[in-house]
């Protein structure tokens, strides 16, 4: 199944979301921190960690292996899964279980967001929604709780796999 990307702004939908750091930015970063763990930059970590960047979307460790398979395919799983751990450790990459399913990675550094998952294609549509932020935090201070974190995934039919359905 091929996920793709999309991003929504609900009151705002000719805006995308801001804050993702340019390419060199973010490989300099992981230069950076790999430094800090008294680690060396390889050429197939560069490679992994730029084509993660590059696919731009939720993607698999097994769909990230694909993608670098084709430029190098002297590339193994084990380097693909160790590559993935240490961005995470870098706070570069997010892991995401979506459904209960296989891992899904995305870039960090963007804004907070939510996700829509369609039940029939897979696409993952972000969205961004002040409503929801302000009801949670509402519902955080009427229990008298303090709001750390928190993760909204929708699950349904997107625009096309509804096909003809009404809007």
């Amino acid at each position: 199944m091929n996920r793709r990307r999309e991003t929504l702004v609900f009151e705002h939908p000719a805006q995308a979301l801001s804050g993702r750091p340019t390419a060199e930015e973010w490989i300099e970063t992981f230069h950076a921190q790999l430094k800090e763990r008294g680690l060396k930059s390889t050429a197939q970590r560069d490679e992994i960690a730029q084509a993660f960047y590059r696919m731009g979307r939720h993607i698999s460790a097994e769909e990230l292996y694909g993608e670098v398979k084709q430029a190098n395919p002297h590339v193994g799983y084990a380097t693909i899964y160790r590559t993935l751990k240490l961005l995470k450790e870098c706070e570069l990459v997010s892991e995401r279980h979506f459904d209960e399913g296989q891992a899904r990675y995305e870039v960090l550094g963007e804004r907070h967001h939510d996700h829509f998952i369609c039940e029939r294609c897979g696409r993952i549509i972000e969205f961004e929604n002040p409503q929801i932020e302000r009801l949670q935090q509402a519902i955080a201070q009427e229990i008298g709780a303090s709001l750390t974190r928190h993760k909204v995934e929708l699950y349904g039919l997107c625009r096309d796999c509804r096909g003809g359905v009404n809007k």
